[in-house]
């Protein structure tokens, strides 16, 4: 693992880059983290794609607000303070922000020896990170390969830049796993999904887990969930074998 630098627009994203043992180059990854920020978790699994033969980049999207060692995110959702401080930080994370982002995380690996010249880029997401992966292959369809959103919050909303309403600019292949005790994404917003999916003509799988909760991917959380993570793991490789391996 290496700590990195990019600098964007709006100054300068602190991120961490994970690579595989042995010769490459290697296709690349962005995952983008979920609400609780960077932290040993999420290189866990950071670790084990690049284990699996990705280059793999981890970005603190929240570096406008501050570098991921100085966040202090560690709190509950039922502690209205710590909610409000976590909501008002993702509200600020933009759209155009998310664009400003992906641009300089998508040069950034471009010019990693280390990352196949000219491949397309997968993005996975978490939790309110799905949407920004979800995005990225709007923004950039040329250029991002595959891109996965697990137990993805706020997908299919009334609001006008709701992620389901990009679909129709996205090349990239989709998976989408939900879980079905989440009230993030309850079923209703997953049926207006997969309408705005079918609707677009992009591949895609959208599925459900039973018995999985929001946050079941991320492991040393309360709602992980061990036998559904497989899966996701089995869904995320075979994606990104698929679609970004020459």
């Amino acid at each position: 693992m290496q700590d990195v630098d990019i600098k964007t627009a709006d100054g300068v994203m602190d991120a961490k880059l994970f690579q595989p043992e042995g010769p490459g180059p290697w296709p690349a990854v962005i995952l983008f983290m979920d609400a609780m920020g960077v932290r040993p978790s999420l290189e866990i699994m950071a670790r084990r794609l690049a284990d699996g033969g990705y280059v793999v980049l981890l970005p603190n999207v929240f570096y406008r607000t501050g570098h991921a060692s100085k966040l202090g995110l560690k709190g509950s959702f039922e502690d209205p303070v710590f909610r409000e401080r976590i909501y008002g930080i993702i509200g600020s994370l933009t759209p155009e922000r998310q664009k400003v982002d992906g641009a300089a995380e998508l040069d950034f690996l471009a010019r990693q020896p280390s990352v196949q010249p000219g491949s397309k880029v997968g993005v996975t997401g978490y939790c309110f990170g799905g949407g920004v992966a979800v995005r990225m292959a709007a923004n950039f369809p040329d250029r991002v390969g595959a891109a996965a959103s697990s137990h993805g919050g706020q997908l299919a909303t009334d609001s006008p830049d709701s992620p389901h309403r990009r679909l129709g600019d996205v090349k990239a292949e989709l998976y989408f796993g939900h879980a079905d005790n989440d009230k993030y994404m309850p079923a209703e917003a997953i049926q207006t999904l997969e309408a705005a999916l079918k609707a677009s003509g992009v591949t895609y799988v959208s599925e459900t887990y039973p018995g999985a909760q929001h946050g079941y991917a991320v492991p040393n959380w309360p709602a992980h969930h061990e036998q559904t993570a497989e899966t996701h793991w089995r869904r995320l490789f075979d994606l990104f074998g698929r679609t970004l391996r020459a």
